[in-house]
């Protein structure tokens, strides 16, 4: 993927989230875990700022946080309800399972954004990521209800991937 944004703002952009993530693990706000934050975060982000991201501070712009928002709020829904489907299943053994390996093609071109889409799938019950290649996604669906691509990709994926497009690929 080209990178779009520059190294300045992918590094600060790393520092940052790994400046965030210091802090939540030291819980502690005293001058020598402030200087000692700031000096390790900050030799990790220049050795690693190309590896953590690609986009900067492109993807804290409003839009795109509210696209953020609407996506976990649709992966919520999703997992709840996949999660209701599945207790059915193993509250009630007579109830029909059709497990298989489907496959679908993805649109998203971000690395990163079809990792996410693999773990949204992943995390849903019922569905399990099993590889990705390339644009194709083979899935492991419990409840398989269409051998149609379209139909397969509508019922797995096309909620999450309209919205990470908006996310990531634009």
């Amino acid at each position: 993927m080209k990178n779009t944004s520059s190294k300045w703002s992918r590094f600060l952009y790393t520092w940052l989230l790994l400046m965030v993530v210091w802090y939540a693990f030291t819980v502690s706000f005293a001058t020598a875990e402030i200087v000692t934050g700031l000096i390790v975060t900050g030799i990790i982000s220049a050795l690693n700022f190309t590896s953590f991201s690609h986009y900067g501070f492109r993807l804290f712009h409003p839009r795109r946080i509210m696209y953020l928002l609407q996506y976990s709020w649709v992966f919520l829904i999703a997992l709840i309800k996949a999660n209701f489907q599945v207790a059915k299943i193993v509250i009630n053994p007579k109830l029909p399972v059709n497990p298989g390996i489907v496959k679908f093609k993805s649109s998203l071109k971000s690395d990163f954004a079809k990792m996410v889409l693999a773990n949204s799938i992943t995390l849903t019950p019922g569905t399990l990521t099993v590889d990705l290649i390339e644009d194709e996604f083979y899935i492991h669906w419990l409840k398989m209800t269409t051998k149609d691509e379209a139909g397969i990709y509508e019922a797995i994926a096309a909620d999450f991937e309209k919205i990470l497009i908006k996310i990531f690929d634009k």
